[in-house]
């Protein structure tokens, strides 16, 4: 077996049972190049911090959707713990060097900042700069334009566009830029499809080309596919790639 064999083979092994509520698996941060994700929401504080304590030996992780009563549970078992209120998000673990990627996080308005937060968080904890621009939505049109000005500016490899109401924001900012465009629908809005239904069906029915979409408050994995965009950007450079 050559090395580049064992290698792979090996990135498919080592998981560990905790308490027997879950099965971890250690190998996939290297076998994904996306760091570990926790999903605190419908964990209870205790499951959760047995569950951080023993992912936590080896490497940094990040855990999503945490209540102060998680981060104050997690936070008894584990040193290091930092809590993102905004992002609702804990962290354990130091932030990585910056790998030269530069991802953009803009909103259509203040509803959705904590799903931007999030996907902000989960960008920069795999080594992006971020750059953030907020309650830019189409209600008043002319506020997307110095947003996008300066987001060329500064280089980005992608954007996420977190919008909540009818999600028409990530259209007009694909029709704005060269660079991939990362919708998030949100759960704001009223009545019939205000839980995000109605902006994830917008999305979806793009007529501008270069939108990809997630599912509904999904920050996370945006902040995730904006990351490896923009980090594989950086490794491959711009010429025919």
């Amino acid at each position: 077996m050559s090395i580049s064999d064992a290698e792979n083979a090996l990135r498919m092994d080592y998981i560990e049972s905790i308490n027997g509520h879950t099965v971890y698996d250690h190998a996939r941060t290297i076998r994904k190049n996306i760091p570990e994700v926790v999903y605190a929401l419908s964990k209870d504080p205790e499951t959760l911090a047995e569950i951080a304590e023993a992912s936590s030996k080896e490497r940094s992780i990040l855990i999503s959707r945490a209540s102060e009563e998680h981060y104050k549970a997690v936070s008894k078992k584990v040193k290091g713990v930092k809590y993102i209120k905004k992002a609702e998000t804990i962290l354990i673990g130091d932030m990585p060097e910056k790998n030269g990627g530069t991802v953009g996080i803009i909103t259509a308005g203040t509803s959705d900042i904590r799903v931007a937060e999030e996907a902000a968080v989960m960008a920069e904890f795999m080594g992006c700069r971020t750059v953030r621009f907020y309650d830019v939505g189409v209600a008043g049109f002319h506020r997307i334009l110095d947003p996008m000005k300066r987001l060329t500016e500064e280089n980005v490899d992608c954007i996420v566009v977190a919008a909540g109401m009818e999600g028409a924001l990530p259209s007009v900012v694909t029709s704005l830029t060269c660079v991939p465009v990362i919708g998030v629908p949100t759960s704001t809005g009223y009545g019939m499809g205000g839980k995000g239904e109605a902006a994830l069906m917008s999305m979806l029915q793009t007529c501008s080309l270069g939108l990809t979409v997630v599912n509904i408050d999904n920050g996370i994995g945006a902040g995730a596919v904006a990351a490896l965009i923009a980090s594989r950007k950086e490794k491959t450079g711009d010429e025919g790639n």
